[in-house]
């Protein structure tokens, strides 16, 4: 197995995990800052508000795109044990 052939399976996997861990973190992310600007507005200092909707934010986004993903890392194993071959030599 050549160093590029690593480099580009390397990539690829980099690739795959931001793509399904994206929604998930994104979604967490955009809730996390709309329940921050609405404290800093109201003046509410409640360190526990921002952790229910984040985590109903997660949970609603794993099963929206949950199907999307499992596909999304299906395909990549696919990829890799097809290409299993490849990487004994």
């Amino acid at each position: 197995m050549t160093e590029t052939a690593v480099i580009a399976l390397g990539r690829e996997a980099l690739i795959t995990v931001l793509l399904v861990a994206g929604p998930m973190i994104g979604l967490g992310l955009l809730v996390g800052l709309v329940i921050s600007i609405f404290q800093a507005t109201t003046q509410i200092q409640e360190q526990t508000l921002t952790f229910v909707p984040k985590i109903v934010a997660v949970l609603v986004a794993g099963v929206v795109f949950g199907p999307w993903m499992l596909r999304t890392m299906i395909e990549f194993s696919e990829r890799l044990l097809s290409r299993a071959h490849e990487f004994i030599r």
